[in-house]
């Protein structure tokens, strides 16, 4: 699999649900592209072990990265750990830096059922980082994160230049002609340039462009060549490009 991709494991009855609105996965989506990493699939999932185990399994197979969002606290229904360590086999067990960790952080106000947040799979690593003391726990190429969307971001800020490559490259044209008269015009550049993502968004209602193109590589003169033939092709068409 190529090093630059990667997955979103969103887990939780309260996403599906609609209890609570996911905003993890949109942080997420902007950072990865930020890195240069192309992430190629968002699932949301319930909290079942199975499902858990088995979604974990699968994108750690096809992705280099796996973020797994939600199911890491101390009531009945956090499973993540769990699922993760049935993914690879492995068993869960306390770590006991986690647990010293927790017992400073709450001190008195620590509760038994706290403690859960300590039980790892016995093959995870600790991803350290100067800037937080909670390390992130990964097993393989699966990060666990916590759903709490400010401890989420937090955590992942800590270790997100572990994740960086080369960047992708973007311009983006905008016609004033609609995508059925420029249709044609996107199937030339596609197939001359099958290195660059060629998308059409329309917009309706606008005055001055009707849809917006995109061409994006991690080839900056890829991207240049194939804007500039689009640009030809379309013509007076092209109200503005932006690079």
């Amino acid at each position: 699999m190529a090093d630059d991709t990667a997955a979103i494991l969103i887990i939780g009855d309260e996403i599906l649900s609609g209890k609570v609105a996911d905003e993890n996965a949109r942080f997420l989506i902007g950072e990865l592209r930020a890195l240069g990493v192309a992430l190629r699939r968002v699932l949301v999932i319930p909290d079942v072990l199975d499902e858990i185990a088995a979604a974990v399994r699968e994108l750690s197979e096809r992705y280099a990265h796996v973020f797994t969002s939600g199911g890491v606290g101390p009531t009945h229904d956090d499973l993540t750990m769990e699922g993760v360590a049935r993914a690879f086999g492995a068993r869960v067990q306390r770590h006991p830096e986690l647990e010293r960790l927790l017992r400073v952080h709450y001190g008195e106000r620590l509760a038994e059922r706290d403690l859960r947040m300590a039980d790892v799979p016995d093959c995870a690593e600790l991803v350290r980082a100067a800037q937080t003391q909670w390390p992130v726990i990964a097993v393989r190429n699966v990060y666990v994160l916590p759903g709490v969307p400010e401890i989420f971001r937090r955590k992942f800020t800590a270790i997100r230049d572990r994740f960086r490559r080369d960047p992708f490259h973007l311009a983006c044209v905008y016609s004033r002609d609609e995508e059925g008269r420029i249709a044609g015009h996107l199937d030339r550049v596609a197939a001359a340039y099958p290195d660059v993502a060629v998308g059409s968004y329309p917009r309706f209602g606008g005055d001055d462009w009707r849809v917006k193109i995109t061409l994006e590589s991690k080839e900056r003169a890829r991207v240049e060549r194939a804007t500039a033939e689009l640009v030809a092709l379309l013509g007076p068409a092209v109200h503005r490009v932006e690079n």
